[in-house]
């Protein structure tokens, strides 16, 4: 199945019912955009999904995007590679990138409740009798000792059996063969919750796995909010207007309308499977113990779909996608509690799960070490958080480096927390305990000031703003 490539099948824009002009909630102007900048390659060569494709993507993690064309045993492509920057995301939101923390913060801040629609592109062709997973979807088998391929970008719908409410997430998903799958799930993730609760009352819990997302749908899956926050708010709230959702054929879920694909099935609490060796975001394999059964009931997807995959592993989009959510989710915390707080940081080298930049402005004595502190209370995650003052860019490894030589006394900004319960993730952790860094690289009052011991070094300012105006003559 060859792709439409004019713009990947969409103009950017459309009308809804109402008639009212609506943003593309697909991944195709995206897409159409990436490819019109170059930053879209096109594998034209056939390419087998077992290792091959990991291979490539490991190669060219940083780059353009990649298009497999040609996937061996399959007619759909496969898209991946696509968020493996903050620009990316930004330009996918349409936010200027120094805008984007701020966006963030906005969207979580302002939710946007989602729409229902009755047309739907996702669900252009229905797929319901001897639903043949492995043969439906190019799934790629990721690295050598992983029993069987992964779903990797597969956003999971389901709803509290409780109350209701509809919750929104990321888990792996094996294929078992078949209808079946296998969810990798943590228990202290949502989803485990309610598929507990529905345990225990007896029942299987109905799910929807949505492949092939608009950006603000896949990073609203990962903020950090409470059990019963609905994340399709967020993501509206990041498209500035509502997901437009459908109804599911054979589940009472309701899904993105303008994704690619959509699985419709059950979680099954009492189906156990034993998963083995499995990648996780710092790079080594894993071994969690036994996975919770998926049975799929029917698939659905647009006539020309485009699988879209993450490569797993410490690979930059995986790592990149946890990154900014835990960021924004808790610059938003903190700041409820310390407003000199502008911005959090997880870092790329800290796999964006255990490290931290806190970007603080003009804090007062103690604030850096009472930040530190609340981090780590809030994400389990994090073990080393540095704080510095708001002229350091924390993007930057040599600015926060330079902080740290310029402001930071050992004796008095360090903190070091041992025996400090750690998550199961955590690469050097001993029965669930590691130990935890905070270090505070910020001035002292008086410290810039003329005369002061940290006083830059720099020319006159009337000069130097002159001739930073006019510098292109230069």
């Amino acid at each position: 199945m060859k792709l439409r490539t004019a713009g990947f099948g969409t103009s950017g824009y459309r009308r809804n019912e109402g008639s009212c002009r609506m943003k593309d909630q697909s991944t195709r102007g995206f897409l159409s955009a990436l490819e019109a900048d170059g930053e879209l390659h096109r594998v034209q060569r056939a390419i087998d999904p077992r290792f091959e494709i990991a291979s490539v993507l490991s190669l060219r993690e940083r780059g353009p995007a990649q298009l497999f064309e040609n996937v061996t045993g399959h007619a759909m492509p496969v898209v991946a590679n696509l968020f493996n920057s903050r620009g990316r995301f930004a330009r996918a939101l349409g936010v200027p990138r120094k805008d984007l923390d701020r966006f963030y913060l906005a969207a979580l801040r302002n939710p946007v409740k989602p729409t229902m629609v009755t047309d739907a592109p996702v669900q252009e062709v229905v797929h319901s009798d001897a639903i043949e997973v492995d043969t439906l979807l190019p799934v790629p088998h990721w690295f050598e000792r992983e029993a069987a391929p992964y779903v990797t970008a597969g956003v999971i719908v389901a709803k509290d059996p409780e109350t209701g409410r509809r919750n929104v997430s990321i888990a792996r998903l094996r294929l078992e063969g078949g209808n079946r799958l296998m969810a990798g799930i943590a228990k202290n993730h949502h989803l485990a919750i309610i598929a507990e609760k529905a345990r225990q009352r007896g029942h299987d819990l109905e799910i929807a796995v949505v492949i092939g997302n608009h950006a603000a749908v896949l990073l609203g899956s990962q903020m950090y909010v409470e059990l019963g926050d609905d994340e399709f708010d967020i993501a509206g709230g990041l498209l500035g207007e509502p997901v437009e959702l459908v109804k599911c054929r054979t589940v009472g879920l309701e899904v993105p309308a303008h994704a690619e694909i959509v699985l419709e099935g059950r979680l099954r609490p009492d189906d156990l499977i034993e998963e083995n060796a499995v990648s996780e975001f710092p790079g080594f394999y894993v071994y969690y113990g036994p996975g919770i059964g998926v049975e799929i009931d029917c698939v659905t997807h647009r006539a020309d779909a485009i699988y879209q995959a993450i490569l797993p592993g410490y690979a930059a989009e995986h790592c990149l996608l946890g990154a900014v959510a835990i960021g924004t989710t808790l610059t938003r915390d903190l700041q409820r509690s310390i407003p000199a707080v502008r911005r959090v940081l997880v870092t790329d080298g800290g796999m964006g799960r255990l490290h931290a930049v806190i970007v603080m402005h003009r804090p007062r004595l103690g604030e850096g070490k009472r930040a530190i502190l609340l981090a780590m209370g809030l994400v389990n995650l994090l073990k080393l958080v540095i704080v510095v003052d708001d002229d350091v860019d924390p993007e930057d490894p040599r600015q926060v480096e330079w902080s740290l030589a310029a402001r930071f006394r050992g004796h008095e900004d360090l903190i070091v927390l041992p025996g400090v319960k750690a998550d199961r993730c955590d690469p050097v952790h001993e029965d669930l305990v590691v130990t935890k860094i905070g270090m505070v690289a910020t001035t002292r009052p008086g410290d810039g000031e003329p005369g002061g011991r940290s006083e830059f070094a720099r020319p006159p300012p009337e000069v130097y703003d002159r001739i930073r105006r006019d510098l292109e003559l230069y």
